[in-house]
C-alpha cells in the first residue's frame, strides 16, 4: 500500500510525461541520490571503492551506452570494446597533446572520436543485419586492436604501446583519492543516464524503437532508416566512448590496447542481456550483476566447497566463474529474456496493485 498512488492527480501532459511519475518513485530517486553521492563513500571501505564501485559506475555507463544501440535500435554490436578503445585514446591524445587540456573536454572530446568510429563501422547496417551486422561490427574490434598496436602515433610513440596518465584535476581539484574519483564517475553517470533517458522518450528514441521492432513498417510511415539507424550508432558510441576514457583514466591509470579486448565487448554485451535490452534500468542492473558477482563467488566459493568436505584452488574459482556465468545467461534467456529490469518493473506493478488480485 505504501506504492499506491492514490490521490496523485495529473493536471497536465508535462505532469503526465514525467521520468518519474509517481510521487514514490521520485522521493525514492532523490534518497537513492543523496544514499550514492553522501552515506556510500562515507561507509565504503578502502577495498571497495576500486574493487566495485568505481567499475560498476563506468560499466553501467558503458552498458546505457550499448543498449541504446543493441535495446533500443535493435543493432546488434560485438565492437563495443572497440569503441572504448577510441574513446580512451582519443581522450589521451587531447590530453597529453594539448596544453593545459582540462579532464572533462578532454573525456567528452574522447567520446567524439569514437561517435565519428562508430559512424563509420556504423554504415554496413544500412545493408545487413542480424548476424552479419555482428560480423560487420566484429570487425571494428580486430581493426581498433590493429590500429592502436601498430601505429605509434595513438600512443605518443610508446614501443609498448602502454600509456599512463597523472595529476588528474577538475576545476582545479585534484583526483587522487577514490572518494573524489568515485564522485566523479557518478556524477558522468547521473548527467548521462537522465540525458539517455529523456533522448529515448523523444522523437529519435521512437524512430529507433520503430526500426528495431519492424524496420519496414518503420519505413513505409515515414521514418528514414538511415537516419535513425546511424544516430543509434553516433549516440551509443558516444557514451561508450566516454565509458572507454573514464575507464582507462580513473580506474586503470595505465593502459594497453589488451585493456579493451573482445572478451570486454562480450561482457557489455552480456550486461545488456542480463539486465534487460530496451531499459536505462537494465543497464545499471546488469553491470552490478556482472561486477559484483565475480567477487561475489571467489569470497564465498571456498567457504561453500569446505562444508560438503571438498577444496577448491584460484584456478578451480575461476573455472567454476565461467560456468556459474554461461549457466546463469542461459536461465535469464530461457526464463526471463526481458532481464532483471522486467523482473523489477513486475515487482512495481505488483506492489501499485497490492493487496487486490491480479
Amino acid at each position: 500500500m505504501l506504492y499506491r498512488e492514490n490521490g496523485q492527480f495529473k493536471t497536465s501532459y508535462r505532469a503526465d510525461q514525467q521520468i518519474f511519475p509517481i510521487l514514490q518513485d521520485r522521493w525514492g530517486m532523490l534518497a537513492l541520490l543523496l544514499f550514492a553521492y553522501l552515506a556510500v563513500p562515507a561507509l565504503a571501505s578502502p577495498y571497495m571503492f576500486p574493487a566495485v564501485l568505481i567499475p560498476f559506475l563506468i560499466m553501467a555507463l558503458a552498458a546505457l551506452g550499448v543498449n541504446i544501440l543493441v535495446g533500443y535500435c535493435g543493432q546488434i554490436s560485438l565492437g563495443s570494446g572497440a569503441f572504448m578503445a577510441v574513446g580512451a585514446y582519443g581522450a589521451y591524445n587531447f590530453f597529453v597533446r594539448v596544453p593545459d587540456m582540462p579532464l572533462i573536454p578532454a573525456i567528452l572530446l574522447g567520446g567524439v572520436c569514437a561517435m565519428a568510429f562508430g559512424i563509420l563501422f556504423g554504415l554496413p547496417s544500412l545493408r545487413v543485419k542480424g548476424l552479419y551486422l555482428a560480423v560487420a561490427t566484429l570487425a571494428a574490434q580486430f581493426f581498433a586492436d590493429w590500429m592502436f598496436l601498430r601505429i605509434k602515433w595513438f600512443t605518443n610513440d610508446s614501443p609498448s604501446g602502454s600509456v599512463s596518465v597523472n595529476n588528474l584535476q577538475v576545476f582545479g581539484f585534484p583526483l587522487d583519492s577514490d572518494a573524489a574519483k568515485y564522485w566523479f564517475c557518478l556524477s558522468f553517470l547521473v548527467v548521462t543516464a537522465l540525458l539517455a533517458k529523456n533522448l529515448v522518450r523523444s522523437a529519435i528514441g521512437r524512430e529507433w524503437m520503430a526500426i528495431r521492432d519492424m524496420d519496414v513498417a518503420a519505413a513505409v510511415i515515414g521514418i528514414r532508416p538511415m537516419y535513425a539507424k546511424l544516430t543509434a550508432f553516433a549516440v551509443s558510441s558516444f557514451i561508450v566512448g566516454m565509458a572507454g576514457a573514464l575507464w582507462a583514466f580513473i580506474y586503470l591509470g595505465a593502459w594497453e590496447p589488451a585493456a579493451f579486448s573482445v572478451e570486454q565487448s562480450f561482457r557489455l554485451l552480456f550486461m545488456v542481456i542480463i539486465g534487460g535490452l530496451g531499459s536505462i534500468t537494465g543497464g545499471f542492473f546488469g553491470a552490478a550483476f556482472i561486477v559484483v558477482l565475480p567477487i561475489f563467488l571467489a569470497n564465498y566459493l571456498p567457504a561453500a566447497a569446505s562444508l560438503v568436505g571438498m577444496s577448491i584452488g584460484t584456478a578451480g574459482i575461476e573455472h567454476a566463474q565461467l560456468m556459474i556465468f554461461g549457466a546463469l545467461i542461459v536461465w535469464f534467456l530461457v526464463v526471463e529474456p526481458h532481464g532483471l529490469a522486467r523482473l523489477w518493473a513486475t515487482g512495481k506493478q505488483k506492489l501499485r496493485l497490492w493487496p487486490f488480485p491480479h
